[in-house]
């Protein structure tokens, strides 16, 4: 596998552009890190980025979605009472590791590979102006399998509305 660092400078912040190049693939190196693809893609910037901040010192990252009433998920989650489906949330918290863990220079493509709890304390709805994801990296552990485990909150304008604990995303290698 390729080294992240050979193709990626980090840097504190990332913009929708940027992303955006890494849901493409090979933004840090062939077979490595990628975010997914529009719809999916639940970010749309990053705000912070550390390798030691955040509530454990082990590194953050700050994340932000813009709401409109017209996302996707609006029209089919429920019929009549529109909220944005709680998986996202938690899928975009999955993503925001997997993207910490290729721009801290591990190598592979991530996948979630478990949540030890999650709460929900209220909804996303088309009247939200800003999704804010905030992420936590308690342990790291690089080696043949880089695990990234980490805490977040998913704040809806500025009212928490869901928090998961030990969210691990593992780095596989690429069949490239």
């Amino acid at each position: 596998m390729s080294n992240p660092r050979d193709f990626h400078a980090p840097q504190s912040s990332y913009t929708k552009q940027d992303l955006l190049k890494s849901s493409d693939g090979g933004y840090f190196g062939p077979g490595n890190a990628q975010l997914p693809a529009p719809p999916m893609l639940m970010i749309d910037r990053i705000t912070e980025i550390s390798l030691d901040g955040g509530e454990f010192g082990k590194g953050h990252v700050i994340a932000e979605l813009d709401i409109a009433p017209g996302l996707w998920f609006f029209d089919c989650h429920f019929l009549g009472d529109p909220v944005m489906p709680g998986c996202l949330g938690l899928d975009a918290m999955w993503q925001i590791i997997g993207y910490w863990l290729g721009w801290s220079g591990s190598p592979g493509k991530g996948r979630a590979v478990g949540v030890g709890e999650v709460k929900f304390r209220g909804d996303i709805k088309p009247d939200i102006k800003r999704v804010r994801y905030e992420v936590s990296m308690r342990q790291v552990r690089r080696g043949k399998l880089a695990v990234g485990i980490a805490d977040g909150s998913v704040f809806a304008d500025d009212a928490c509305v869901y928090i998961a604990k030990d969210m691990r995303v593992g780095m596989i290698a690429s069949a490239i």
